[in-house]
């Protein structure tokens, strides 16, 4: 587990870490499915065909997916914080990218740079929750959080 995250996970605030943390969840998991609503118009925008559109999110899921493993080793590497805020900032990046985008390959381009900031959120989320909440209480943090990002995707008007 990460270093950065003291044994002593009593004397830490836990309500404001979590809260921020679930926001960012929220946000890489409302993006792996958001694609759906705006694929027709896409496919309309840029002249090209639902195999094509496919991508966005194939290549969303794909890069996230090869994400997830590899965040255990950058979690040794850095400290939470480090890691999420680098997290949250290549996902923004991939969000500008991607609402700058005047093409197709640069509209994936974006969304692959947002999977790759996105695929290191869920698994972090999962450490500190671990690192933060003693075993008995583990099961209920995490089913917090499953509450509160199923939730926040019920409140999206998409």
């Amino acid at each position: 587990m990460s270093s950065s995250i003291p044994a002593q996970a009593g004397s830490i605030k836990k309500g404001p870490i979590m809260f921020i943390m679930i926001i960012g969840a929220f946000l890489a998991t409302l993006n792996q499915t958001i694609m759906s609503v705006a694929t027709p118009e896409l496919m309309k925008d840029f002249d090209i065909t639902a195999a094509t559109a496919q991508w966005l999110t194939t290549g969303y899921l794909l890069v996230n997916g090869v994400l997830i493993p590899i965040t255990a080793y950058l979690m040794q590497r850095f400290t939470t914080r480090e890691l999420f805020q680098t997290a949250m900032i290549v996902f923004l990046g991939g969000t500008i990218v991607s609402a700058l985008a005047g093409d197709f390959p640069m509209l994936l381009t974006g969304r692959l740079i947002q999977a790759a900031g996105a695929g290191i959120i869920m698994p972090l989320l999962m450490n500190v929750i671990l690192s933060l909440f003693p075993p008995e209480k583990r099961g209920g943090a995490m089913g917090l959080v499953g509450l509160a990002i199923i939730l926040l995707r019920q409140l999206d008007p998409h």
